[in-house]
Protein backbone atom coordinates (compact mmCIF):
# COMPACT_ATOMS: atom_id res chain seq x y z
CA UNK A 1 0.00 0.00 0.00
CA UNK A 2 1.52 3.53 -0.91
CA UNK A 3 1.36 6.35 1.37
CA UNK A 4 2.95 9.65 2.03
CA UNK A 5 6.49 8.87 2.39
CA UNK A 6 6.56 6.27 -0.94
CA UNK A 7 4.94 10.00 -2.53
CA UNK A 8 7.82 11.98 -0.95
CA UNK A 9 10.74 9.30 -1.73
CA UNK A 10 9.26 9.57 -5.46
CA UNK A 11 9.02 12.98 -5.81
CA UNK A 12 12.74 13.37 -4.13
CA UNK A 13 14.18 10.81 -6.80
CA UNK A 14 12.28 12.65 -9.51
CA UNK A 15 13.50 16.25 -7.98
CA UNK A 16 17.27 14.94 -7.51
CA UNK A 17 17.56 13.63 -11.27
CA UNK A 18 16.04 16.78 -12.71
CA UNK A 19 19.14 18.59 -10.62
CA UNK A 20 21.21 16.01 -11.96
CA UNK A 21 20.50 16.67 -15.50
CA UNK A 22 20.33 19.97 -15.14
CA UNK A 23 23.76 20.40 -13.95
CA UNK A 24 24.87 18.10 -16.46
CA UNK A 25 22.94 20.21 -18.98
CA UNK A 26 24.68 23.44 -17.70
CA UNK A 27 28.20 21.84 -17.42
CA UNK A 28 28.27 22.70 -13.84
CA UNK A 29 29.18 19.09 -12.78
CA UNK A 30 30.64 16.28 -15.89
CA UNK A 31 28.86 13.06 -16.11
CA UNK A 32 32.12 11.28 -14.47
CA UNK A 33 31.00 13.61 -10.93
CA UNK A 34 27.35 13.00 -11.08
CA UNK A 35 27.91 9.15 -11.08
CA UNK A 36 30.35 9.58 -8.78
CA UNK A 37 27.73 10.96 -6.44
CA UNK A 38 25.46 8.33 -7.48
CA UNK A 39 27.78 5.59 -6.79
CA UNK A 40 28.47 7.19 -3.30
CA UNK A 41 24.73 7.36 -2.21
CA UNK A 42 24.67 3.55 -3.39
CA UNK A 43 27.86 3.08 -1.10
CA UNK A 44 26.17 4.36 1.59
CA UNK A 45 23.16 2.66 1.84
CA UNK A 46 25.51 -0.59 0.34
CA UNK A 47 27.55 0.05 4.06
CA UNK A 48 24.63 0.95 6.28
CA UNK A 49 23.58 -1.45 9.44
CA UNK A 50 20.41 -1.53 11.61
CA UNK A 51 17.55 -3.83 11.91
CA UNK A 52 16.08 -6.32 9.50
CA UNK A 53 13.62 -4.15 8.35
CA UNK A 54 16.29 -1.32 8.10
CA UNK A 55 19.24 -3.56 5.81
CA UNK A 56 16.16 -4.54 3.77
CA UNK A 57 15.51 -0.75 2.87
CA UNK A 58 19.28 0.04 2.44
CA UNK A 59 19.65 -2.79 0.07
CA UNK A 60 16.37 -1.92 -1.65
CA UNK A 61 17.62 1.76 -1.97
CA UNK A 62 21.28 0.35 -3.09
CA UNK A 63 19.80 -1.30 -5.71
CA UNK A 64 17.91 1.09 -7.03
CA UNK A 65 20.56 3.34 -7.54
CA UNK A 66 23.06 0.45 -8.78
CA UNK A 67 20.35 0.12 -11.52
CA UNK A 68 20.00 4.04 -12.68
CA UNK A 69 24.16 3.46 -12.63
CA UNK A 70 23.95 0.22 -14.88
CA UNK A 71 21.02 1.11 -16.89
CA UNK A 72 22.35 4.71 -18.26
CA UNK A 73 19.20 6.63 -17.59
CA UNK A 74 18.95 10.27 -18.60
CA UNK A 75 21.96 11.29 -16.66
CA UNK A 76 24.16 9.33 -18.90
CA UNK A 77 24.59 10.88 -22.48
CA UNK A 78 25.28 8.15 -25.54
Amino acid sequence: MSGPTDYSGVAALSICEALMLAMNDNRLLPEHEIIGVLSDAASTHENATGSDAEMEMHRAVADMINQIIAGGNSVRRP
